[in-house]
């Protein structure tokens, strides 16, 4: 099982979910079953195995950020501020493609491409990470495999991040 690398705001709010799923989805849950349970004859009661269905998926999905919080390395960004970090936005020049891209640099469980959010885990957020504006750098995809890019703009993201832990 991979490590997934959380800054302290990521636990955070992996912890808050946990709280809420607890505190509030597990009382709402068990609520819904017992109401089901309560209509009578439970080989025809279709609320019955959706309550439960949905319970065992709040109880899996609090597992999952549980184990994810135990097993995670918790990472903070020691990068200069010149220099592309954790949460910063990254405007970056592909020669090969003659392209200019703005990607946002973030913790492994923020990752999501779709959205232009790189991992500090892939091989471009690798590659850019502590780097300066300006500098060129290889991008190494595999052994036989990278490409060019040119560091064009950094800025800080600025704020604590909104965006919801990714889940599987």
């Amino acid at each position: 099982m991979m490590r997934e690398q959380l800054t302290e705001s990521d636990v955070k709010k992996i912890q808050e979910e946990i709280d809420h799923r607890k505190l509030v989805v597990r009382k709402e849950a068990i609520e819904a079953v017992k109401e089901a349970r309560a209509q009578g004859d439970l080989s025809e009661n279709f609320e019955y195995y959706a309550a439960k269905k949905e319970k065992n998926k709040n109880e899996s999905r609090i597992r999952y950020l549980e184990r994810m919080l135990k097993t995670a390395k918790i990472v903070t960004d020691t990068t200069k501020s010149d220099e592309v970090g954790l949460n910063n936005i990254v405007e970056i020049y592909f020669e090969e493609d003659e392209e200019t891209e703005t990607y946002k640099l973030v913790t492994s469980i923020r990752g999501n491409s779709l959205d232009n959010k790189i991992s500090i885990e892939s091989p471009l957020g690798k590659a850019i990470l502590r780097h300066k504006v300006g500098e060129r750098v290889m991008v190494k995809v595999s052994d036989t495999v990278s490409y060019p890019v040119i560091i064009r703009s950094i800025k800080s993201a600025g704020g604590e991040e909104e965006d919801q832990i990714r889940s599987f």
